[in-house]
């Protein structure tokens, strides 16, 4: 089958161990279900799989790709939870979670195998891109909103670096809940498109709010992170899911941290239960995944350049006909 893969890690370039061609096929096995992929989305994961980052050379060659939308053998239109094992479900009993692609073939192909655990009907009022943009980026944004930062209907969000697909999500998902919404990014358009999406007000990343927020959703990493900390009012809280800019801030603003009794919460992914709840919020109240651009799975290799370009708002998504 065709299929979008890892043959080589390069940390400095990861695009130079990007391939398209034939792979295998997934075989049948016991509490697995092999889905037709219809459409799967890219995600700053699957760079970070290139250079290395949770894919181990002696795991290659890896399919790519951990969210998708298709149809199962009966024919059932499904979405896919990407976390394999996080309730032992298709695995062995000792086996830790993980995510497509580190362990598994992702999701870059014409067919996917995922335990049968991790299937969920598909709403029918998504089409399969929609739905596909949701298992990594949206649902990532959904926990960190609703459940790590515990915001409520009238609270003020700082949303860090709009553009990327987790910081977009937190836009619409946060207008959608009745939520205050600020972002920033470097780009003046991806301002003026975080402002049409529902931001009241969108800034260069730095600049002084309006008002101290109650949560920060930050996914930049170590150009941000100051920003996010001195941007919180007492008490609130800085949930954090990744930090593509670095991991290493120059200023931790530690004494802020402790002086205003700030909460700082990790976050990763969410539950099956959370996607389900995510799923029915997008089919309920018309809220739907902001998509950046369409490409044919063969065209593959011009969405990983441009979400590695930082160009992109919102979702890229490969689509098989």
């Amino acid at each position: 089958m065709f299929a979008v893969y890892a043959a080589r890690i390069d940390r400095d370039q990861p695009l130079t161990g990007l391939e398209l061609g034939e792979r295998p096929a997934p075989e049948a096995r016991p509490g697995w279900s092999t889905i037709t992929v219809r459409a799967a989305s890219l995600n700053h994961h699957d760079l970070w799989s290139l250079r290395g980052v949770g894919l181990p050379e002696d795991r290659l060659p890896m399919i790519l790709g951990c969210d998708a939308a298709g149809v199962d053998a009966d024919g059932n239109e499904v979405v896919l939870h990407s976390v394999i094992g996080q309730s032992g479900h298709g695995v062995g009993p000792h086996e830790q979670r993980s995510i497509l692609t580190e362990r598994y073939q992702g999701t870059f192909a014409e067919q996917v195998a995922v335990p049968t655990w991790n299937v969920l009907p598909k709403p029918k009022e998504l089409s399969f891109a929609e739905a596909a943009c949701l298992p990594t980026a949206w649902l990532t944004a959904y926990r960190m909103l609703f459940t790590n930062a515990g915001v409520r209907p009238g609270d003020s969000v700082l949303v860090q670096g709009a553009g990327g697909g987790v910081a977009t999500a937190a836009i619409v998902l946060g207008k959608a809940a009745g939520l205050r919404v600020f972002a920033t990014s470097r780009d003046e358009a991806k301002r003026k498109r975080a402002v049409e999406l529902g931001a009241v007000e969108a800034v260069e990343p730095g600049a002084r709010l309006p008002q101290r927020v109650d949560a920060v959703i930050e996914t930049v990493g170590a150009a941000t992170w100051s920003h996010s900390v001195k941007s919180l009012r007492p008490g609130g809280t800085l949930v954090i899911s990744g930090a593509t800019s670095g991991d290493r801030p120059s200023h931790a603003e530690l004494t802020r941290i402790f002086f205003l009794e700030l909460k700082v919460v990790g976050s990763t992914m969410g539950t099956k239960d959370e996607l389900e709840d995510l799923l029915s919020f997008c089919a309920a109240t018309g809220v739907r995944p902001v998509i950046d651009e369409e490409l044919p799975l063969d065209r593959a290799r011009e969405g990983f350049e441009r979400l590695a370009s930082g160009e992109q708002f919102g979702k890229i998504v490969l689509t098989n006909s």
